[in-house]
């Protein structure tokens, strides 16, 4: 005994009660295939086998090998600990079935496990199996209301068994439960886990078994015989057959277009055109195979609130997460209600008078008296909770970040030019390469190309240089919405209530490194009777508010591309298609897969949610945002003439927006023209430790590009995402390669980045900038009148009524207000770059878990960095009296709208 306590460690034999026989001792001794021969560091050791039923050891010095033969394989037991994750809360039926399952368990409809082996046996010619077990105490610990509850189950497995790979479980109840982690006890080898999260259906829902492998990745080669059948079978299942409607408890991951967001039957206005396809090109969707609507057999018929839309079961949110996104639904529901009351009591009430109703809205908020207008309630669909609010409740909005260091901040053109680096969507800004800009679009359908703007426009406010020395002097910038807008401003404005311009607004870097707008550029459809006109910083009274409505226009067009291209298009429809071609391509034992999975969580779910109530006809960006039905197409639009994969990476964009050169002296290899620009400046500290963790990965798995172009789960994964979930624009020349690890490297940190910082930098600030509806209007109902317009003297008489007429109804404001400020809220499950669920076992990679501790700490210290930088007054950009610190790419938060952390995952 003493000989074998040196050979596997002492700690490991005092620990473990399944090593009582000789036969345990060979079974630890040989974990290699050849389980018959171990060296032993120069020894000449000899093990004979008496002739008894359990094999015993007798120890020579003649011979160099030590050699167990034992005369037939011995049982002996291992017991698993199964985590399940309780619900919160559950409804009657679900408590009545719960009760069914404990009594039923009790004769025979049970959880049913089998353990399978990395070993193929080669009699039976299928991996080696341990006999079924089932969880032994599921009836006592039904009733226990905390979170987890954890079960035991025993195995009998043979002492030739070899090391165990996957795990079956059959769920023979009526319920599906959430199974979070299996851990085994009792081989040699030391506990294994199976890091599981997800659902087990019951078997009347999903016939046959559930698999669950292993943390030990395997790239497809080096699979074991044992698990190579079931890991093909697994990818089987999860593509589907591409067939039929799918069901709430399905796990199918499949694409398909976005043929979903209108309604025919309903009538031609809710009619919406199919996106995806030669003609509209756009990425994929997760396909759901509900039928065809009746009037059109090319559009998917539509699932409503509150009934759920499908996405697989593993990609719902779980109960806090839900919990969190409900509650801001409710809320939403009682912030339209109010305005919707009001509207129908005076028709006065539907626009803003003036400052104070929008304060209002923070200070005293609005009366909710139940009981009255009981014609109007009844209409308006409520959720069950309005009816626990007493009479004369009180509701009222948080007061928006932006306000509340400075209540007229957003009035000041530098605050203004400082959100374009450092608010909701500094992402569009670029560097002015020559003037005046000059129109990409076809000149015999759009007019001339030329801008309106000329030099006498700007030559007074470039601090005594000229437009060229300017230029020369990277000093000029410009955020340019004309060609996207264009196109669609004659449909946009002959909507009701709708009114619009295509906007060009240009900077002046000054010498404090801070920005500022000389000019803003308008433009209308060309068959207007004055399709251009610059408007530049006033200069008296008029002129003013002159300012202040084209500033609102440039907002209006800056918060339509925010939301339907920066945010919606690249962070999260752009993701779907490689999330998607991720679960159908590679093993969950895939180390990509792993390293891809925190990432991936949730996206679909809230992706499925935004098409039925924000992105659909009639829904929450159809109303709230200026360019209504029109509003995905601009989206379509974008990704047409706009998007490129290979220009999605933080640094690549800079490049292309000029913003940043190369220059490798500089710590990110890129040099900031702006120095001060916070997003890019704290983005890039960001991008550099996600690409060193992704490199430290990736190198760890494949030394060389013969692993990279062999993987074939890996190649297929990028295949699918860009000819099936990118399949019109399958053909650019520009997509990367995929033939050595830089270029992996370089893949997976794109991604990494658009599904955590790029979308945390987009969206978390929506609320904070945005729930102030007159920093950021989302939607503009007047244009600016000229002179000879007849809404000129109304417009000089009152020119702050008319100001407050252009921007959105109460009824308009209450609604956005409520969506951005369910969409900037941090729910409390929500998990962090830096942090993953099940940190210790989601590999037993010990180099990799070392490497993602350093990954970790680094996150950390960008964080204490980013909080040194928002305290230095030299960065007037984030720091200076009524100023926002930049806090949206700050890594940790609290739940709630805070403003800052970055979320693994586009997870809302």
């Amino acid at each position: 005994m003493a000989l074998a306590r040196e050979l596997m460690g002492s700690s490991l034999m005092e620990k473990s009660p399944f090593l009582a026989s000789a036969s345990s001792t060979r079974l630890l001794l040989s974990q290699n295939r050849n389980r018959s021969f171990l060296p032993l560091e120069g020894r000449k050791v000899q093990v004979a086998i008496r002739k008894s039923t359990t094999p015993v050891a007798a120890i020579s010095e003649d011979l160099d090998l030590v050699k167990v033969v034992p005369e037939k394989a011995v049982k002996f037991k291992v017991r698993a600990v199964l985590t399940v994750r309780n619900k919160n809360k559950e409804d009657f039926k679900e408590t009545l079935v719960k009760h069914l399952d404990a009594f039923t368990d009790r004769i025979g409809r049970n959880v049913v496990l089998e353990l399978i082996s990395t070993d193929f046996d080669p009699k039976t010619k299928s991996p080696k199996k341990s006999k079924e077990a089932v969880l032994k105490d599921w009836s006592k610990k039904s009733n226990l209301k905390t979170e987890k509850v954890n079960y035991i189950a025993e195995f009998e497995v043979d002492s030739n068994f070899g090391i165990p790979g996957a795990i079956t479980v059959a769920n023979k109840h009526q319920k599906e439960f959430f199974l979070e982690s299996i851990m085994i006890e009792g081989f040699a080898c030391g506990p294994v886990n199976f890091p599981c999260n997800s659902w087990v259906q019951p078997k009347k829902d999903r016939s046959g078994k559930r698999i669950f492998f292993t943390n030990k990745p395997y790239l497809p080669h080096e699979t074991p015989e044992g698990l190579k059948a079931l890991r093909e079978k697994e990818l089987r299942e999860l593509r589907g057959d591409g067939q039929g409607e799918r069901k709430l408890s399905d796990r199918v991951y499949d694409f398909d277009v976005y043929n979903d967001l209108g309604n025919p039957d309903k009538g031609i206005d809710f009619a919406r055109p199919i996106l995806g396809g030669e003609k509209i090109p756009y990425p994929r969707r997760c396909r759901t195979g509900r039928p065809p609507t009746d009037t059109d057999m090319n559009s998917e018929s539509r699932v409503e609130k509150p009934l759920p839309t499908y996405v697989p079961r593993d990609e719902q949110f779980e109960e806090s997460k839900m919990h969190a996104f409900t509650t801001g639904r409710l809320k939403a529901v009682l912030h339209n209600l109010i305005p919707s009351l009001m509207a129908s009591i005076s028709a006065n009430n539907k626009d803003f008078k003036g400052f104070s109703d929008i304060d209002s809205l923070y200070s005293e908020g609005l009366l909710l008296k139940l009981g009255l207008h009981d014609e109007i309630m009844n209409k308006i669909p409520l959720p069950k909770a309005v009816s626990t609010i007493q009479e004369g409740g009180l509701l009222k909005y948080n007061l928006p970040k932006i306000v509340s260091k400075d209540k007229y901040a957003w009035l000041r053109d530098d605050e203004f030019a400082r959100q374009a680096i450092a608010g909701v969507n500094p992402v569009t800004i670029e560097r002015l390469q020559s003037y005046p800009p000059v129109s990409k679009l076809d000149p015999e359908i759009y007019g001339p190309q030329e801008s309106a703007l000329k030099e006498e426009h700007i030559a007074g406010q470039l601090n005594g240089m000229t437009v060229q020395e300017a230029l020369d002097a990277s000093k000029l910038f410009i955020i340019d919405y004309h060609d996207i807008y264009l196109p669609f401003i004659d449909k946009i404005n002959a909507l009701d209530g709708r009114k619009t311009y295509a906007t060009r607004t240009i900077f002046f870097l000054t010498d404090a490194g801070t920005l500022k707008p000389i000019a803003i550029e308008l433009s209308l459809e060309p068959s207007s009777l004055r399709p251009k006109r610059v408007v530049t910083p006033p200069v008296d009274a008029t002129t003013y508010w002159m300012w202040q409505l084209a500033k609102s226009h440039v907002c209006s067009n800056d918060a339509g591309v925010h939301q339907l291209v920066n945010h919606w298009l690249r962070t999260h429809a752009a993701l779907e298609s490689f999330i998607l071609a991720a679960h159908r391509q590679m093993s969950a034992m895939h180390p990509i897969f792993k390293l891809l999975d925190p990432h991936m969580r949730y996206t679909l779910e809230i992706n499925g949610l935004a098409r039925q109530s924000l992105l659909s006809m009639d829904g929450v960006i159809e109303s709230c945002f200026t360019p209504g039905r029109y509003c995905m197409e601009i989206s379509a639009a974008a990704y047409s003439s706009f998007w490129r994969f290979d220009q999605e990476s933080l640094p690549a964009d800079l490049i292309r927006r000029g913003m940043a050169v190369p220059d490798p002296t500089q710590p990110h290899g890129l040099k900031l023209v702006i120095e001060d620009y916070p997003y890019a400046s704290d983005g890039l500290m960001i991008w550099a430790a996600i690409e060193n963790w992704v490199r430290n990965y990736v190198n760890h798995y494949y030394p060389d590009s013969a692993q990279v172009c062999n993987d074939k789960e890996l190649q297929a994964w990028y295949a699918e995402s860009i000819n099936v979930g990118h399949a019109d624009l399958r053909h650019e020349d520009w997509w990367p390669t995929l033939a050595n690890p830089e270029d992996l490297i370089s893949i997976l940190t794109t991604l990494i980045w658009l599904a955590s910082a790029q979308h945390a930098a987009l969206n978390f600030g929506q609320y904070p900038y945005g729930g102030y509806v007159p920093n950021r209007p989302p939607l503009m109902r007047r244009l600016i009148p000229e002179e000879n317009d007849p809404e000129y003297a109304v417009f000089l008489s009152d020119p702050q009524k008319y100001f407050f007429c252009a921007l959105p109804s109460l009824l308009q404001a209450t609604k956005f207000m409520a969506v951005v400020d369910t969409l900037s809220t941090h729910s409390p499950d929500e998990e962090y770059l830096g942090e993953r669920q099940h940190q210790s076992i989601w590999s037993c990679d010990a180099e990799v878990i070392e490497a993602f501790y350093e990954f970790s700490a680094e996150i950390g210290r960008i964080e204490k960095e980013i909080e040194k930088r928002n305290s230095n007054p030299g960065l007037r950009n984030r720091c200076g009296a009524g100023v926002l610190p930049y806090e949206l790419l700050v890594p940790s938060s609290e739940p709630g709208v805070t403003c800052r952390g970055v979320p693994n995952s586009v997870s809302i």
